[in-house]
């Protein structure tokens, strides 16, 4: 796992410098320490598309880390809906330990998953639960909470909001990382939603070397919402 770790370090500490960073070196090594622990766990359960391992730290460490360059200010409590492997939230509590997070999946397994890895990074600013977001006891336990929601899952933007609108704070942001034509998507959430969007944005994630003008149409839908 040492040379691994090493291989990683230096692929996500290059990503950033090539785009104009210069990061902490202990988050480096956390996130490619991430990594092996995400491709030793993949082997036996599946966290990740194992067609996308080879460049784990492109696809999904380094991308999920790169977005906490947009997340605004203030924000200081998130959740993770449907973390899956921990992505994006492990690397978002890595990359800002001043937040706070709960991450959630409603598949047991991968949050078990998900709690090795923050017990084994000694994160201290984020914990694993085992429920679907939607769900009454959820709700209850995180009504009101949060002033950022991220997701990486699949779901439309309509159904993210349904998740996300009980569990905000009077004023929040959503950060969804998406791909393709997103148009249906805004034209469905905004017709329901139109009263609790008050601005959205649509980044371009595009990074050097391997994505410069963004052929693999990597996109942030960042929206700011209203209760």
């Amino acid at each position: 796992m040492t040379s691994a770790k090493e291989k990683y370090t230096k692929e996500i500490t290059k990503f950033y410098w090539e785009n104009g960073y210069n990061p902490e070196q202990t988050q480096m090594e956390r996130l490619a320490f991430f990594a092996c622990l995400l491709m030793h766990k993949n082997q036996l359960l599946n966290l990740v598309s194992r067609k996308q391992t080879d460049s784990i730290i492109e696809n999904h460490v380094f991308i999920s880390s790169y977005i906490t360059k947009y997340i605004p200010e203030k924000c200081e409590r998130f959740l993770d809906i449907g973390t899956g492997g921990g992505l994006p939230g492990i690397p978002i509590a890595v990359m800002r330990p001043d937040m706070r997070g709960v991450l959630v999946d409603s598949i047991k397994k991968k949050i078990d998953a998900v709690q090795d890895f923050i017990d084994t990074l000694m994160l201290n600013n984020v914990k694993a639960e085992n429920y679907r977001v939607e769900s009454p006891e959820f709700i209850e336990k995180y009504k009101n909470s949060f002033d950022l929601v991220v997701s990486r899952a699949t779901e439309p933007l309509i159904v993210l909001l349904r998740y996300a609108l009980p569990l905000i704070k009077e004023k929040a942001y959503m950060m969804a990382i998406k791909g393709g034509d997103l148009t249906d998507e805004f034209q469905k959430a905004e017709l329901k939603y139109k009263t609790h969007i008050k601005k959205s944005t649509v980044f371009d994630l595009h990074y050097k070397p391997t994505n410069i003008r963004n052929a693999k149409d990597k996109k942030l839908v960042l929206l700011e919402l209203t209760k």
